[in-house]
């Protein structure tokens, strides 16, 4: 492709409204464009780098035995209503309705669409195991969409998913997804995780994220994980080893209450009473679809946002403000307590289950109670893990302890159960003739997400510096000064040797300086660049430079595209 015949508008400054470098990037580089609040156009090079990396998830999940199709965005409600979703998924359920008022959904995943595709189809045990996918547009109405294509509204996914007879059968074509996964990442040029996830609103038995591991502030989740025995989980599903116990007492002492005057923090009142902070247990109160829950962790620990909404089985869960908290604990913040709170239910940690003599609120102000003890002085509603586990923590596999990264999920597997099979009637007929529930997963990779990702590892001050399983040309070619003949004839020798090669390439024809072909070079991020100039060419050279270095190397004009072959199978 000819510079002057395509269309890359780059830009010398940073865009105010992008906060991630990758999305700087894609915006100064002329790959995106923003049409609307989470809604983007895919300039001609991103274009490139979303077929790329489609072909390569298209090849692999080819290998891995998935058939390809295409679903509608559109889905009739109705289909989501019977799976329970449209009430589930939230706010973030995109609808829209038709002229003769029926609303439909804009989906943004689609179990429900296949499932009610195979439940007609499918019935028998002899059709199975059957893996579907598709490389399709998706709708998420997100609150705040920011980060670019990280987190828009609409978004390009491949999604697949998976049928089968039996459980045992679930695993293999599970692991198949996984290994494919792996090898998919691993062409594109990106080194990933897999992590345990919270299976969320899709639901199933287990589910894993597939994470990027970025330095920069474009880290959407913190990762836990162990060096010695390999254990990963994000932040929202990562459980520990308690290494901080506190001293417990065998007997049972009287529940007092003590004053508490100017404290009314943890550590406020660890510091006046003169105790630990795992001595002391938070009730923090929320509101679970307007309902109110309280959540009672130990002092030395934060509540697990995801585990509690799992926990109360809610759609929305926000902390309780000021004037709620004082509504139903008849006390400021800071003084909550389950002792004597009534019409609240109250979801206990483990780590307080298992707690003798501790402190909590005493629902008055500037008042606790010491010496409480769960079923003599409250009961609890329920007890769940909802704590939070940090870096430092014990490893839950082995003696070691957790480090956390932060990371971005560019993929994800759920192991689906019979969740939507059963809902949908997806169901077929075994070896006996009876009727069995499909055992279903899904699988997702995000096709436009993945590539700006990767930019936050694959930048440096210049600009891009793509992978080579992404980079929408392999090869720049910059002629200098495109009024010089045999400058020119040079560049459309190498253009052409190059296309007869099947090797992606970019000729800059442009009459710009070289300072501003150079910086365009950099920003766009191309893997090879060669630069043809009067002085290189007298002695039959040109110059190669890899964006990945600052080496610049003289390769004879003959051998310029064997040189090349050679030196993009040594690049990531």
């Amino acid at each position: 492709m000819r510079w002057s015949q395509t269309y890359i508008p780059t830009l010398r400054e940073n865009q105010s409204d992008a906060e991630l470098v990758s999305h700087q990037l894609l915006l100064r580089g002329g790959y995106i464009r923003k049409l609307a609040s989470g809604v983007y156009i895919y300039l001609p090079l991103m274009q490139r780098v979303i077929e790329k990396f489609s072909n390569i998830v298209r090849e692999e999940m080819n290998a891995a035995g998935a058939l390809e199709i295409t679903m509608s965005v559109l889905c009739p409600v109705e289909v989501w209503q019977k799976t329970g979703r449209y009430d589930t998924v939230g706010k973030e359920l995109m609808t829209m309705k038709d002229r003769h008022d029926h609303e439909m959904i804009l989906c943004g995943t689609h179990e429900e669409t296949v499932t009610n595709l195979v439940a007609g189809e499918v019935k028998s045990y002899k059709q199975l195991p059957m893996n579907l996918y598709q490389i399709q547009v998706k709708f998420r109405d997100e609150i705040r969409p920011r980060f670019g294509l990280m987190r828009g509204r609409e978004f390009v996914m491949k999604d697949a998913y998976t049928f089968d007879a039996t459980v045992e059968s679930q695993k293999v074509s599970y692991q198949k997804m996984v290994d494919a996964y792996f090898r998919i990442f691993k062409r594109a040029g990106l080194e990933v995780l897999k992590v345990d996830s919270d299976s969320g609103a899709m639901g199933g038995s287990n589910a894993h994220e597939f994470m990027f591991m970025v330095d920069t502030n474009a880290g959407e989740e913190t990762i836990l994980y162990c060096t010695d025995c390999l254990y990963a989980a994000n932040e929202e599903k990562a459980i520990f080893r308690d290494t901080n116990k506190p001293d417990i007492d065998a007997v049972r002492i009287d529940i007092e209450t003590v004053d508490t005057p100017g404290a009314a923090t943890i550590e406020e009142v660890s510091e006046f009473l003169k105790v630990k902070t795992n001595q002391l247990v938070k009730t923090l109160i929320y509101m679970a679809d307007e309902k109110p829950v309280a959540a009672l962790v130990r002092g030395d620990r934060t509540v697990n946002e995801t585990k509690l909404k799992n926990a109360v089985s809610c759609v929305e869960l926000e902390p309780a403000n000021a004037e709620q908290v004082e509504k139903y604990t008849k006390a400021p913040v800071g003084f909550a307590g389950p002792v004597g709170l009534t019409g609240v239910r109250k979801i206990v940690d483990p780590l307080v289950a298992e707690m003798k003599n501790f402190i909590v609120g005493a629902n008055e102000n500037e008042k606790h109670f010491i010496d409480v003890n769960i079923d003599r002085d409250f009961k609890a509603s329920s007890v769940f893990d909802i704590s939070t586990t940090a870096k430092g923590d014990g490893c839950p596999k082995c003696d070691s302890t957790l480090d956390a990264k932060s990371g971005i999920e560019v993929g994800n597997t759920f192991m689906l159960g019979t969740k939507y099979s059963k809902s949908l009637g997806a169901k077929f007929l075994d070896a006996d003739g009876k009727e069995q529930l499909m055992i279903m997963g899904s699988y997702g990779i995000g096709i436009t997400r993945t590539p700006q990702a990767a930019l936050e590892k694959y930048s440096d001050e210049g600009g891009i510096v793509w992978p080579v399983g992404l980079a929408p040309y392999l090869v720049e070619i910059i002629p200098l000064n495109v009024k010089d003949e045999e400058i020119v004839a040079a560049s459309e020798k190498i253009y052409a040797e190059f296309q007869d090669a099947d090797i992606d390439v970019l000729l800059d024809d442009r009459s710009e300086r070289a300072g501003v072909k150079f910086n365009d070079a950099d920003l766009i991020g191309i893997p090879v660049r060669i630069t043809i100039g009067a002085k290189s060419l007298k002695d039959g050279l040109v110059e190669v430079k890899l964006r990945s270095s600052d080496d610049i190397e003289k390769i004879e004009l003959a051998a310029i595209v064997q040189h090349v072959k050679k030196v993009v199978q040594t690049l990531k």
